[in-house]
């Protein structure tokens, strides 16, 4: 799983018929700190994620394990909104 930001909406008029009614968000990645890298994802939004919030990123063949997404052709999906982050560094 990975961390991201919402940055942005897709909007697709015409899509996979697997997709119609699929909420869209791209995704930019985060580190651990919230720093943004460089590096995107679309994403299928299950949870009602908005612009700017830091969520959890299932990918590959997991994406399609959830009730929204299954059988679909998902390569990423939100799978969480983040409320905080503890990190322990030894």
């Amino acid at each position: 799983m990975l961390l991201g930001k919402v940055v942005g909406t897709v909007w697709a008029t015409r899509k996979d018929e697997k997709l119609v009614g699929m909420k869209l968000l791209v995704v930019r990645h985060v580190d651990l700190d919230y720093k943004l890298k460089n590096s995107y994802v679309v994403a299928v939004d299950s949870v009602g994620a908005g612009a700017g919030e830091i969520v959890l990123l299932t990918t590959g063949s997991s994406a399609r394990q959830s009730a929204l997404t299954e059988g679909k052709p998902v390569d990423a999906v939100i799978s969480a909104i983040i409320d905080k982050l503890d990190v322990s560094e030894k």
